[in-house]
């Protein structure tokens, strides 16, 4: 890959991708099966920037469900700090396996991460460096949905992949309703028009006004991810 047609993704996988399927928590076999994929794939030069959620750890508006006594604005800080925990583990998954890494946050935290400054993040990723990009936005009241959707945009990413346990975008929830009909490809206004649960709406709009296009996929499947990430077609694109 010359450096004229250098890749940029920015890769958003929920807090859920961090451990088994229904469970919490932080599995290291899980995130070094990530690391593998992601390493493998930076070593060919692929420029990754990965957003991870939190809710192996905590979710924070379901927290702020479950106990009146927090503050919803609280519960979303917290949430925020939990995908800071999950940055650290992958970042040690990472290195343990010969890639290049900065921990980089929205909310201060000195001792452990880098702050988040979109002109050095770009130039992390130029010298080959995977920069893992927790604390969502440093904004209560904003998803790492929407996180992922902005540094995509500032960070002038080819594509925002959207990792998931299901191969794509279905018409319905799969899970439960045999008969959900796949779409290989979608517009932003169907998303809209079909109430799909892809993204939040926020994230959705972001990237239609600046055309931003998304790719849906299961990123369990043995190989996937690492095809995403190279740019073959996989799960759904939306565009």
């Amino acid at each position: 890959m010359s450096k004229a047609e250098k890749r940029r993704v920015v890769l958003k996988i929920s807090g859920e991708g961090f451990c088994p399927a229904h469970e919490r928590g932080i599995s290291m076999d899980a995130m070094v099966r990530l690391a593998e994929q992601v390493v493998h794939s930076a070593k060919k030069g692929i420029q990754i920037a990965i957003i991870m959620g939190g809710g192996n750890i905590l979710r924070g508006g379901q927290f702020k469900a479950a106990n009146n006594a927090i503050q919803e604005a609280t519960a979303h800080y917290m949430g925020m700090l939990a995908t800071i925990i999950n940055g650290l583990a992958l970042q040690d998954a990472i290195e343990n396996l010969g890639g290049d890494t900065r921990l980089m946050t929205a909310l201060p935290v000195d001792t452990v991460a880098e702050q988040y400054i979109r002109r050095r993040a770009i130039r992390h990723l130029e010298k080959g460096r995977i920069i893992l990009l927790a604390g969502g936005t440093g904004s209560p009241f904003v998803t790492t949905d929407t996180a992922a959707a902005q540094r995509a945009l500032e960070l002038q990413a080819d594509v925002l992949l959207k990792a998931t346990k299901v191969d794509g975008v279905y018409s319905d929830d799969p899970e439960k309703n045999p008969h959900a009909i796949f779409y290989n490809e979608l517009t932003y206004d169907e998303v809209f028009r079909q109430n799909l649960r892809v993204m939040d709406q926020e994230a959705i709009t972001k990237c239609k006004d600046h055309q931003m296009p998304i790719m849906v996929f299961n990123f369990r499947k043995e190989g996937n991810l690492e095809r995403a990430l190279y740019g073959e077609q996989v799960g759904t694109t939306i565009k």
